[in-house]
């Protein structure tokens, strides 16, 4: 089954609980854009961007027109509307439809597959059950108030480049050939010693001597992980030693290099299955 991002309550989501039609949109990330919206009725007129347009349903029936035929998303399913291809939307029911969605540079695309040589991934069917796309596009869409980190943002790019690649059946299927076990040594140690700064990409190409991208799918090669992912689950490390040392739970979670209490809450329950602060009172 798709699966659905949940609601939260969250603080600047005011607009969320509004009636009627509204827009919100996430800190601004250079050639990513991110939106969360919710329309009752008639949403848009046919138009196009200049971008690949990829989103999740979250509530009602998402209708639009799109090559020629009428199409509906429903909540769980992505769906992926290519740049330059006129679409328009609208409610397929009377209680309206939510979304979420991320508008990217097909630049950043090609980028992210050009290792590969590979030239844009094309799919023909605009909405999709495809596990791989969710899993991809959903890291970028679930804290829409917390700008993305740069190492997070280009393994969001990577990963959705490559679930984008596998989903095109005229694409061939590409592994990494030779492990470059020195360059991901060295990118570990990195990640290990900017916690709370966080790595920026530039940094991370100059300790290790690959590109971010090659650089991501030799880490993801060698220890099965992301560095980001990586870089997740140090801060994770440290923030529980913290709070073994009784430190309380936002200075933890501004010591191990997380944006805020909540933002280390998400995290550490995705890793561990409860709460940090349920995890602390269990210790006698």
């Amino acid at each position: 089954m798709p699966t659905v991002l949940e609601h939260k309550s969250t603080p600047g989501l005011e607009r969320s609980c509004r009636q009627g039609d509204w827009i919100r949109a996430a800190p601004a990330c250079q050639g990513l854009e991110r939106i969360e919206a919710r329309f009752l009725g008639h949403a848009f007129d046919p138009h196009r961007h200049d971008t690949y347009a990829i989103g999740v349903t979250t509530q009602g029936v998402q209708s639009f027109r799109y090559r020629g035929r009428a199409e509906q998303s429903l909540p769980g399913q992505v769906l992926v509307l290519h740049p330059d291809e006129i679409h328009d939307g609208h409610a397929g029911t009377e209680t309206g439809f939510r979304y979420r969605i991320l508008y990217v540079d097909p630049g950043l695309i090609h980028d992210a597959l050009a290792e590969w040589r590979y030239p844009l991934p094309f799919l023909r069917e605009p909405v999709s059950d495809d596990r791989r796309l969710v899993a991809a596009v959903l890291p970028a869409l679930e804290e829409l108030d917390r700008p993305l980190e740069e190492v997070e943002r280009d393994q969001i790019l990577l990963d959705l480049a490559e679930a984008l690649a596998a989903a095109d059946p005229s694409l061939p299927r590409r592994r990494v050939s030779a492990r470059d076990w020195r360059a991901v040594e060295r990118a570990r140690d990195f990640l290990d010693g900017h916690l709370r700064q966080g790595s920026r990409s530039a940094a991370l190409e100059a300790a290790t001597g690959l590109g971010r991208y090659a650089l991501a799918r030799q880490f993801r090669a060698c220890l099965g992980t992301s560095p980001y992912r990586y870089l997740v689950m140090r801060r994770l490390d440290r923030a529980r030693a913290l709070i073994q040392q009784g430190r309380s739970l936002v200075e933890a979670a501004l010591d191990s290099g997380f944006a805020d209490q909540s933002h280390m809450t998400r995290h550490f329950r995705k890793a561990y299955g409860l709460t940090p602060k349920r995890w602390a009172g269990l210790f006698v």
